[in-house]
């Protein structure tokens, strides 16, 4: 095998992609920041312990792991960064009000999460910890929203569920781990033949309730039909009217619900939300609430967030065009480069083309020149 084959769905980022990957980066950092998140950098391993404490299985299985030279303990590349933001803000902020924090760095999968993905996604996210109330649901999500306007990305539909459901409907109801398990494969799958076998000996407010479940999926109308098969959970009327609200700080149309969609139910505590957008075969940001995620660190705070993958995003975001530049000639010319200098320290791209490469520029747009003229180095449109 050749030195310079790289690992399977471990690829290299050339100019064009690099250079959009980064003014992305650019863009949702200063749009977190335009809301008051303070940047964070997690590193990229740690001692295995703390990188997986309180993740859960799956988490583990995605984890690369090492041994350090150094201490002889065993370290993990990160698979996510979300618990270690937990845990800054646990242990290193420990701060007793509102923290809003954001990210933005390379994350490490043992394996893709499905065809054609990279092992090695570029995670971007956001997370506010401290407020219970839904005021902290509606600001992640318009600032998921923002993000993806400043791709910019259309055409977006944005699909709301809700973790504490399913929770809700099952809360005291005596079955193992393995009808749980295979309960909640059948509400994923909406496999109504399965549910009904596994609920026959359920209680029937219970069992016709999970029944239904697996049919509350579409526009808002599912919220009516909602909140009228699952009114003999009284305790679910506010999450309902929780979700009714999220969809009202979407534009019309764009929301849609599924309030059997099981995915990472054992993660989130609260509303969750997953975007869509027309090129992407998966979603495209994932988030919610996770309110026991900083539980594990000893600080069980109120969090709520969302993340997403910039490769993934750049895939499907209007091209930019190329930025804007001066070609200047090479010269060892002292008033050449007192003129390059001083027009790179205002900001422009002044790019020297070697001699006998004049049409070489690949990723820059030179529409000026930097001519000699009158005794001066002068810029001249092309």
């Amino acid at each position: 095998m050749s030195a310079w084959v790289l690992p399977d769905h471990i690829a290299d980022v050339l100019p064009s992609e690099a250079r959009h990957i980064e003014e992305l980066r650019r863009d949702l950092l200063d749009t977190a920041r335009s809301y008051g998140y303070e940047l964070v950098m997690p590193p990229l391993l740690e001692h295995l312990e703390s990188l997986l404490t309180g993740t859960g299985e799956a988490l583990d299985l995605q984890t690369f792991k090492l041994v350090d030279q150094l201490s002889g303990r065993t370290l993990g590349l990160r698979a996510d960064t979300t618990p270690q933001v937990a845990r800054i803000d646990a242990h290193l902020l420990n701060r007793r009000g509102v923290t809003r924090l954001c990210y933005c760095g390379p994350v490490v999968h043992t394996r893709p999460g499905r065809p054609h993905a990279t092992r090695e996604p570029l995670q971007f996210g956001a997370e506010i910890y401290g407020h219970a109330g839904i005021e902290a649901d509606l600001e992640i999500l318009r600032l998921a929203l923002d993000c993806l306007r400043a791709a910019p990305v259309e055409g977006f539909q944005v699909d709301l569920g809700d973790a504490r459901i399913p929770q809700a409907l099952l809360d005291g109801v005596a079955v193992t781990d393995a009808q749980l398990a295979d309960l909640h494969a059948a509400l994923a799958s909406k496999d109504s033949s399965a549910l009904a076998t596994l609920t026959r000996d359920l209680p029937p407010p219970v069992r016709e309730a999970l029944r239904a479940l697996v049919q509350l999926y579409g526009d808002v109308s599912v919220l009516d039909e909602a909140e009228h098969v699952l009114q003999a959970f009284p305790a679910l009327q506010p999450v309902i009217a929780g979700l009714r609200r999220l969809a009202r700080a979407l534009p019309p149309g764009r929301a849609s619900f599924d309030l059997a969609d099981l995915r990472g139910y054992a993660y989130y505590s609260g509303a969750r939300f997953a975007i869509y957008v027309p090129g992407a075969s998966d979603a495209l940001v994932r988030g919610g609430r996770y309110d026991a995620v900083g539980a594990v660190f000893g600080r069980n705070r109120p969090a709520v967030g969302f993340s997403l993958d910039l490769r993934e995003l750049v895939a499907v975001a209007r091209p930019r065009p190329l930025r804007a530049a001066i070609r200047a000639p090479w010269a060892d010319d002292v008033a050449l480069g007192q003129a390059i200098g001083a027009l790179r320290a205002s900001g422009e791209t002044v790019v020297c083309v070697m001699p006998g490469h004049e049409s070489e520029v690949d990723e820059f747009r030179c529409d000026r020149e930097l001519v000699h003229s009158a005794g001066a180095w002068t810029v001249h449109s092309l």
